[in-house]
């Protein structure tokens, strides 16, 4: 595995790494953008994601690399929460599969990410080979959480809630503790925030999943 150098600040405010140097991410600041000479296959980045474990590895559509740390305690307990209470509902209505933070989508443009919690219908599951259903899973999800941890800033979530959208969810909710409110996203219209909701009421696909809100302002 390559890697460079040399560590710089990039337009994204991520620490670049490129070059031909051994690989080494224990000592580097995080998040950073690994830009690597030659673009990792999906199987490749799955062994990577895979050795490099627990951190977070995403992909651009461009290949470059973006590694994270894993959450803190307090925002894993959350994002345990909300993939709970999706999982629940998916048991209990008999529709779709629930995914964790822990779940790859390949989108269409070569992107790879990992949202905090995500829902796909059966209709598209199955739609899928036993092969594909194992790795990275190559389909947006309809519906995805993203959950803004202390780390983050207020328009890096935004950014990756509008992707979502952008790439075919059909609903998303952003969380933010922080800020002390949710954001609903849908295609086609602009983000509807709600101030220290109770609740949040799932919507179309979604119709019937309600997540309580409490923990997310105590």
């Amino acid at each position: 595995m390559s890697a460079v150098p040399t560590v710089r600040r990039n337009a994204s405010r991520l620490p670049e790494i490129s070059g031909n140097a051994k690989l080494s991410l224990c000592s580097l600041p995080f998040p950073l953008l690994l830009r690597l000479p030659k673009r990792l296959s999906d199987h490749e980045l799955l062994q990577f994601c895979a050795a490099n474990e627990p951190l977070r590895i995403e992909r651009t559509a461009e290949g470059d690399l973006i590694v994270m740390t894993p959450a803190g305690g307090k925002t894993g307990n959350k994002e345990g929460y909300i993939f709970r209470e999706l999982d629940l509902w998916v048991e209990r209505e008999g529709k779709g599969i629930a995914f964790n933070s822990n779940t790859g989508f390949l989108l269409q443009d070569g992107a790879m990410r990992l949202p905090d919690a995500a829902w796909l219908s059966d209709e598209k599951w199955r739609a899928l080979t036993g092969k594909e259903q194992e790795g990275f899973v190559p389909a947006c999800p309809e519906f995805v959480v993203e959950l803004r941890s202390p780390s983050d800033r207020a328009s890096q979530v935004e950014e990756r809630m509008e992707f979502w959208i952008e790439k075919g969810a059909l609903l998303g909710w952003l969380i933010d503790p922080q800020r002390q409110l949710a954001m609903i996203y849908r295609p086609g219209c602009e983000p509807e925030t709600l101030l220290k909701p109770e609740l949040l009421d799932g919507e179309g696909l979604m119709h019937g999943f309600r997540l309580k809100m409490q923990r997310f302002w105590d």
